[in-house]
């Protein structure tokens, strides 16, 4: 191996030890929050059409040379990691599935010194044929969306005819050993709110953890409306009248509040951005496809670590560009005061 001057930053190989490393420096905002979670989206791109989520006929999708490459991916997360105290990443989309060398994309991830933890969230189409490349590239465990259990409702949600591949792709999970496999549900008043208790009971028959997710302004076609988000007190309500709930509370800065189902293991977790927003305790920043860095999903501005990467900054230069960003983190989204600022881009091209 030859020696490289610049082998911490290049991640190039080196003849000699490296040194030891002081534990990085809390990547914090003005208000003293920690941000240990980073969320990389790999594309915009999507398989499915959800009606919550985007038209019928897609989006202008990036360009593939405004993505970022595996090598810039790569290079980021190392930053993240051995400069910013990131401690677990989670790739995501669009549809993440759709990432050409996904699995060797996560090996390189897995590899990094002081790699964080790698999680994946996903809709699943695909999910039955990658879940043991993925884990054996490090992948630990995966988040797939499913809003119905019922074809015909999934084909109208979706516009696809795709819930068997989703189906397959649970099983292939849980089988790989991508554990917990959690299933993520929207409900939407009057399309799939009846399915609250049906699909949790789902998750106890199968070993899946459910988790229920109020609906968000971020969808492309600016046809969100508040009187259909189903609330997490109406979700509560829903699944108390089948099963005996068992508080477990948030746990660290998770998004969701979880309880147990009495007289079983199957956790079930509710993220009611809306109407119990969590913003006090969020430690999440995010990088979309095409390399903007977003302290908040709600957030109205990006700070652009790609044109640092392809303009031949130092990796001093992008921590510092990462720390600026999320200093100036704002207090919360306020999606119920008249302040609130829907942002320009929709959930499928920021990333969740």
């Amino acid at each position: 191996m030859r020696d490289c001057p610049r082998a911490e930053e290049e991640g190039c190989p080196v003849s000699r030890p490296l040194l030891h490393r002081p534990a990085p420096s809390p990547l914090t905002d003005r208000f003293g929050r920690v941000h240990t979670d980073l969320r990389v989206s790999l594309t915009d791109r999507c398989n499915l059409r959800c009606t919550y989520c985007m038209p019928a006929e897609g989006l202008d999708w990036l360009p593939r040379p405004e993505l970022l490459t595996d090598d810039e991916v790569v290079r980021l997360v190392r930053i993240a990691a051995r400069r910013l105290g990131i401690t677990e990443v989670r790739l995501t989309g669009g549809e993440p599935l759709l990432r050409r060398g996904l699995p060797g994309l996560a090996a390189r991830l897995h590899a990094l010194p002081g790699a964080p933890e790698l999680s994946l969230t996903t809709n699943g189409i695909g999910l039955a044929r990658s879940a043991a490349a993925l884990h054996e590239a490090g992948l630990s465990r995966v988040n797939v969306s499913l809003d119905t259990l019922r074809p015909e409702r999934f084909t109208a949600i979706t516009r696809r005819d795709r819930i068997t591949d989703v189906l397959d792709g649970l099983r292939a999970a849980r089988t790989a050993g991508l554990t917990p496999v959690k299933i993520n549900t929207v409900p939407v008043r009057g399309v799939n709110d009846d399915e609250i208790a049906e699909l949790t009971a789902f998750a106890v028959e199968h070993g899946y953890r459910a988790r229920f997710i109020e609906s968000m302004p971020l969808d492309a076609q600016g046809a969100w409306d508040r009187d259909r988000l189903v609330t997490a007190e109406e979700i509560l309500g829903r699944l108390g009248e089948r099963f005996d709930l068992v508080p477990v509370g948030r746990r660290d800065n998770a998004p969701a509040e979880e309880w147990r189902i009495a007289g079983t293991d199957t956790v079930v977790g509710v993220i009611a951005s809306v109407t119990r927003p969590f913003c006090g305790g969020c430690d999440r920043v995010r990088l979309t496809a095409d390399g903007q860095l977003r302290n908040c999903l709600f957030a109205t501005e990006e700070s652009d670590l790609r044109a640092l990467l392809r303009g031949g900054a130092d990796d001093t230069a992008i921590e510092a560009a990462w720390r600026n960003s999320v200093a100036g983190k704002g207090p919360g989204h306020a999606i119920d005061s008249p302040e609130f600022r829907r942002p320009e881009r929709p959930m499928s091209a920021i990333g969740g």
